[in-house]
């Protein structure tokens, strides 16, 4: 079952569970408006290409717009659309005052040069720049995009509106991005992680982590867990597998990947099959890599107690129904990996008084933005008797079909 279809379902599952009207149902599953741009730019030897860039501005009732964008050789629009969908639900889960949006380019980065990624990302702001804006629709970085990228949006973008830090977050320190923003996914997952065991009156320091996936989030909440003596078991990424039941040394193993660009041939571990990671033994397992990872053929047989999902849509549908069964606790995507957008906010707030914070301040509010919304998706699951994806979905959707309401819709 692709993004698109899952949202949907647990959606409406959501909408049922709430006892929603069936008009307002529908109409907070339109977009509010779909751009779709050619992107003509020169390549650096004279000759001319053009690549289709999107944006899907999903729904504003609670605030500005607020998504990614991608470049990505498969930026499909029903994709997007998915995507844009869930920050809707995603910005109210964490109660930010956003709606959702998402955008992408249809390109590969890797075969484009600086020079050229600069162009195409200039032509798609210029084509965009009257439809985004700092109380409008606020973009930031996903796959395929980063700092800089973001860099090049400010700088086109206040081209024709004067200089406007807050129109993009995600940006370099030195242009107004935050501190902390590097690490805010990772950490957020770890206060996240925190909040869930605190619950069932356990701590990470007691426990052994499988990780899955070792790029920004995944390192960073492996060498958080790692901090407050977690033992992680067991790692993996596009490189390989690793593991070693008495704990990996993290520091050393980030310090190896630096280097050596993998983690093959660490000296303080072995080699293992990746397919054996999700179902190692252990107690907690944090997919912080693709989607749709844990699925019927595997979720049998996994053996965690806990699953903390930091990437988006890593368990389907029928997984989620097989390991529900079995008793495994899963903190769904669209709380568990919020920290991102939380300290996106943050930085947007900063750009907007003009007056930063230091890091300190920054993780301090995320963690309490963080266990405040556990507690929230924690009354919903009480008060609806549903699981904890449903409490995050009902208390998302809830609070996008009030403020809905509040503004008048039928007007």
């Amino acid at each position: 079952m692709n993004a698109l279809a899952a949202t949907n379902r647990n959606f409406r599952h959501a909408a049922r569970i709430l006892g929603l009207d069936s008009k307002l149902e529908k109409s907070l599953l339109i977009p509010f408006r779909e751009i779709k741009v050619e992107c003509t730019v020169p390549k650096d030897d004279g000759t001319l290409v053009s690549y289709v860039g999107f944006r899907v501005q999903h729904d504003n009732a609670r605030g500005p717009m607020k998504g990614g964008i991608r470049y990505h050789p498969e930026v499909d629009p029903d994709e997007v659309n998915a995507l844009a969908q869930l920050m809707t639900w995603k910005t109210a889960v964490a109660d930010i005052p956003y709606g959702g949006a998402k955008g992408g380019i249809g390109c590969t980065p890797r075969e484009l040069s600086m020079s050229e990624l600069e162009r195409l990302t200039r032509v798609f702001t210029q084509k965009i720049h009257d439809l985004i804006g700092v109380h409008t629709d606020v973009p930031a970085p996903d796959m395929g995009t980063n700092a800089q990228t973001m860099a090049w949006i400010l700088d086109e973008y206040s081209k024709f509106h004067g200089y406007s830090p807050a129109i993009v977050t995600g940006k370099p320190i030195d242009l107004g991005g935050s501190l902390g923003r590097e690490a805010a996914t990772g950490r957020g997952v770890v206060f996240a992680t925190e909040a869930l065991l605190a619950d069932y009156g356990k701590s990470i320091k007691d426990l052994t982590f499988v990780i899955q996936g070792f790029g920004n989030v995944g390192s960073w909440a492996a060498r958080l867990i790692h901090e407050r003596g977690g033992k992680i078991i067991a790692v993996n990424d596009i490189t390989g597998a690793i593991e070693n039941p008495n704990g990996i040394d993290i520091p050393a193993l980030i310090k190896h990947k630096e280097e050596t660009g993998g983690l093959n041939n660490f000296q303080d571990a072995d080699a293992m099959d990746p397919n054996e990671l999700l179902v190692h033994e252990c107690d907690v397992l944090i997919p912080c890599a693709l989607g749709g990872v844990l699925n019927r053929e595997n979720a049998s047989s996994v053996k965690a107690k806990f699953i903390i999902e930091a990437a988006n849509h890593p368990t389907d549908p029928e997984a989620d129904e097989i390991l529900s069964k079995k008793g495994v606790i899963i903190l769904p995507d669209i709380y568990a990996n919020s920290g991102g957008v939380t300290v996106s906010y943050f930085e947007w707030v900063q750009n907007i008084q003009g007056f930063m914070w230091d890091e300190e301040k920054v993780n301090n509010e995320l963690q309490r933005y963080m266990t405040r919304a556990f507690h929230n998706i924690k009354a919903m699951c009480h008060s609806h008797n549903c699981n904890l994806r449903m409490g995050a979905f009902t208390l998302g959707v809830n609070r996008v079909a009030r403020a809905t309401l509040l503004r008048g819709w039928e007007a």
